[in-house]
């Protein structure tokens, strides 16, 4: 994920949160990492399942970016089929429990009103 350097940070980041939101910014990611806790391994197509209204190219590049990020392991197997699964790593992990206050007030909110 390329980051925007910010004026007066040498490394382009204000604060921790700065940090966190680049590597989880984007409306799938956080929904990713939520699969791959629900299960430790999972093959990208189930993870497209589990996503519906994900397109595959957006799941590639998510899953690609998480992976540069040091969130997700990504295993190749030489087979035929081709087998790639995709699992945590420790820092998915911990980023995984960071978001779980998160989640309990999503889940304590009501739903927000839709205008049309």
């Amino acid at each position: 994920m390329t980051t925007l350097n910010r004026p007066g940070t040498p490394d382009g980041h204000v604060c921790g949160i700065d940090t966190a939101m680049e590597v989880i910014g984007g409306k799938w990611k956080v929904l990713i990492l939520w699969a791959l806790h629900e299960q430790p391994c999972r093959r990208f197509g189930e993870l497209r399942r589990l996503l519906p209204g994900i397109t595959e190219k957006v799941l590639a590049s998510h899953l690609r970016e998480l992976e540069a990020d040091g969130v997700v392991h990504r295993v190749s197997y030489d087979e035929v089929p081709p087998r790639v699964e995709y699992s945590l790593t420790e820092s998915g992990i911990r980023l995984n429990d960071a978001l779980q206050p998160l989640a309990a007030w999503g889940r304590e909110q009501p739903p927000p009103a839709r205008t049309t």
